[in-house]
């Protein structure tokens, strides 16, 4: 019975993830500034998501004593509350210097944060929602889902943060070869 408590904190996690997402942006940026992709929402990320509950599903009709394992669940939410408090740090910290798209050239009032907790961690933001999203599978006891987000948040991070890197480089390749 208890482990029903998973199912209540999951939606709980993404309704509080993706409101204060929503919300930081408006205060940071302006109303005027934000739109509803600030809540983060694709197709591929609702595609995870419905994984998950799926794996939960599946699981709790062919293995229900694998979802009463209570203590892994606080790990998940453990998680959860970590990975939210990083990235929220992150954000609040970056300020202006924070946005949800990826910056190919410099822009005027833009500038390098080092203080705070960007004094630990390059990338914190990242950090933190690769750490959430793991944590809501640990929160359900998904193992294969845990595994896949582990995965699939890694490589996603590691080509955003090449990605200004190779375009850098692009430029001035073909600046180069143009001359």
């Amino acid at each position: 019975m208890a482990h029903y408590v998973q199912l209540a904190c999951f939606p709980l996690a993404l309704f509080i993830f993706h409101t204060s997402e929503f919300a930081l942006a408006i205060v940071i940026h302006g109303a005027s500034k934000v739109s509803t992709k600030s809540f983060l929402l694709s197709k591929e990320y609702l595609l995870a998501m419905m994984c998950g509950l799926l794996e939960y599903g599946f699981e709790e009709i062919y293995a229900p004593g694998m979802k009463s394992k209570m203590q892994i669940s606080y790990m998940g939410l453990f998680l959860i509350i970590l990975g939210e408090a990083i990235r929220k740090a992150a954000i609040l910290t970056a300020k202006h210097n924070f946005t949800h798209d990826i910056k190919t050239f410099h822009h005027e009032n833009h500038e390098l944060v080092t203080h705070g907790i960007y004094r630990f961690v390059r990338h914190p933001s990242y950090l933190g929602f690769f750490l959430w999203s793991i944590g809501t599978q640990v929160l359900l006891i998904n193992p294969i889902c845990a595994m896949g987000y582990a995965v699939v948040t890694w490589r996603y991070f590691a080509r955003r943060i090449l990605y200004p890197k190779m375009w850098s480089c692009l430029k001035m390749y073909v600046f180069r070869i143009c001359i």
